[in-house]
């Protein structure tokens, strides 16, 4: 039987790929790739020599049939994505649920993702904790942060650094500005930065400081 592996890559350093991650890319039938240029680079950096095929958000209802028909005949397959563990914030719930469907066995690799690390670190409660990812960017934003202002546990968030502002506001508005939080960047990466305080000795932090790099946002649930 097939095997559709889902192998996390580094989130910014290489050498958080695992041995078994690079042992399996190197011997399945093909990879797909969310940005074939940049697992190009990756799979060059540990002389991977594989078939590398794109499968992204835009196309993965439109290649996921093709993939399950290699699956079903007898190859295997790993899943990357540009960064981290697939489906975390990146494509790969689609594919990994028709897989499912169709009978194929799924193995997830464990490895590399940025919520983890900046969550741990952040100081706050990590016992229990719900992962937001990305909120919606305009429709159905401030409607989920008005449905977490109540929430007991600590809250993870994935921001852009051009709306990290934007959100630090839209949370103290809701939530209050005195609401503990960790604001992680560039995690794993030599400019890799946690600032800590209040949402509002953030939103200080970051008027004065243009936030820079993919951020992390941890945020205390209520007491």
């Amino acid at each position: 039987m097939a095997i559709l592996y889902i192998v996390p890559t580094p989130v910014g350093n290489m050498e958080d790929m695992t041995l078994r991650a690079i042992r399996i890319l190197k011997e399945v039938d093909f990879v797909l790739a969310e940005d074939t240029r940049t697992s190009g680079i990756l799979l060059k950096h540990f002389d991977i020599k594989n078939q590398l095929l794109s499968h992204h958000k835009f196309n993965e209802h439109g290649t996921s049939a093709a993939v399950i028909q290699r699956l079903l005949a007898g190859q295997n397959a790993a899943l990357i994505s540009d960064a981290g563990t697939p489906g975390i914030s990146d494509p790969g719930f689609f594919l990994i649920r028709e897989a499912v469907r169709a009978g194929i066995e799924v193995q997830t690799l464990p490895g590399a993702t940025a919520f983890v690390p900046a969550l741990v670190s952040s100081g706050l409660p990590c016992d229990r904790f719900t992962f937001e990812g990305f909120l919606p960017q305009k429709k159905g934003r401030q409607s989920r942060i008005e449905a977490l202002r109540d929430e007991p546990r600590t809250m993870v968030f994935y921001e852009s650094p051009y709306r990290m502002l934007k959100l630090l506001q839209q949370l103290a508005d809701v939530f209050g500005p005195d609401r503990q939080a960790s604001a992680c960047r560039e995690i794993s990466k030599i400019h890799e930065e946690s600032v800590r305080g209040t949402l509002q000795e953030l939103i200080t932090h970051f008027t004065e400081t243009e936030p820079r790099g993919e951020f992390v946002l941890v945020v205390a649930g209520k007491d």
